[in-house]
């Protein structure tokens, strides 16, 4: 089998909060995957699970605590300045906020000028235009629609067909996508999806899709992670995950997608308040609180990743994580 894209070993990063009593979190708890050439996956969990601090990680725009990233076989912390220009060049991203990524004081075509400073000086003005104009259209925008117009002239899904063409005029072998559609409308959503397909159909580009939406996982991605607090409970081929969840915070994910179907009905019920809670390490699965086949094991022994069928594995005692 050949070197994946791109191999993330062991990776932990700590957060230390607080400047005078200060605890420390663990963002992302031991978490090792490999990235294959033209695979799109998807980081799939809540809010607070980890999944854009691995993004962010891979983009080097954070240091890993330990463990290690490593692109075509080398470590990412240690290039240098020659071979990180070459890594940018490979490696693009697109996030959450599209207005955000845009400097409002200046056109929209800054974006494209960084891009040809940065690793296509040499070029002449008519090769930038052509190039601009071809990636402009490979997403569906005119380019004598775009070009010479400011960021709040667009909306929120056309600035990230913006950005998405931006990165492809450097043809990058890996697209980091974090929430990149979580803002859009809903009949925008699905657009921006297709388009990151055809990136990977015509590119062969990888795309990791960082979300916290499982129908859009499921929709983009060959293969999910789903992470809870800082670990990996379970991934694998997408099909098998979804149509066989084993892991409890999967089937819960799983379970709370809204059926349209079905109409939320008030029971006038009160809500009780919120315990207070402190801030602890557990010393097992890290859901065993919100888990309701936690045992006494859960609490104390973290379970292993074990592969329950082919290309599908889970960190759960409840299947074998010993």
């Amino acid at each position: 089998m050949s070197e994946p894209l791109v191999r993330v070993e062991h990776l932990t990063r700590v957060f230390t909060s607080g400047f005078i009593s200060g605890f420390q979190i663990k963002a992302v708890d031991d978490v090792s995957f490999n990235i294959r050439e033209g695979e799109i996956i998807s980081l799939v969990g809540e809010s607070g699970s980890g999944k854009t601090t691995i993004g962010r990680i891979i983009l080097r725009l954070l240091p890993p605590t330990s463990g290690r990233i490593l692109f075509k076989g080398e470590d990412i912390m240690k290039f240098n300045k020659k071979q990180l220009k070459s890594y940018y060049k490979q490696v693009q991203a697109v996030f959450q906020d599209p207005f955000a990524s845009f400097n409002p004081v200046y056109p929209v075509d800054r974006a494209f000028d960084m891009i040809f400073d940065s690793f296509f000086p040499d070029l002449s003005h008519g090769e930038r235009e052509e190039l601009i104009a071809k990636a402009l259209e490979d997403v569906g925008l005119n380019p004598d629609e775009v070009l010479g117009k400011y960021p709040h002239q667009f909306s929120g899904g056309q600035l990230q067909r913006i950005l998405i063409a931006r990165a492809l005029l450097v043809e990058p072998s890996l697209l980091v996508a974090d929430e990149a559609v979580s803002m859009l409308d809903a009949s925008t959503r699905i657009d921006v999806l297709n388009l990151l397909g055809d990136v990977r159909d015509r590119l062969g580009t990888s795309v990791l899709f960082v979300t916290h939406d499982l129908a859009l996982g499921y929709y983009i991605s060959d293969t999910t992670l789903i992470m809870y607090r800082g670990r990996l409970v379970e991934f694998g081929d997408t099909e098998r995950v979804f149509k066989n969840p084993l892991h409890p915070y999967t089937r819960m994910l799983l379970e709370s997608v809204p059926d349209l179907n079905v109409k939320w009905e008030f029971k006038g019920e009160i809500r009780p308040e919120a315990e207070e809670r402190s801030v602890y390490e557990i010393g097992g699965c890290n859901y065993a609180p919100r888990c309701p086949f936690a045992t006494e094991k859960c609490w104390k022994v973290r379970p292993q990743v074990v592969e329950v069928e082919k290309n599908h594995w889970v960190a759960c005692h409840l299947h074998g994580g010993e």
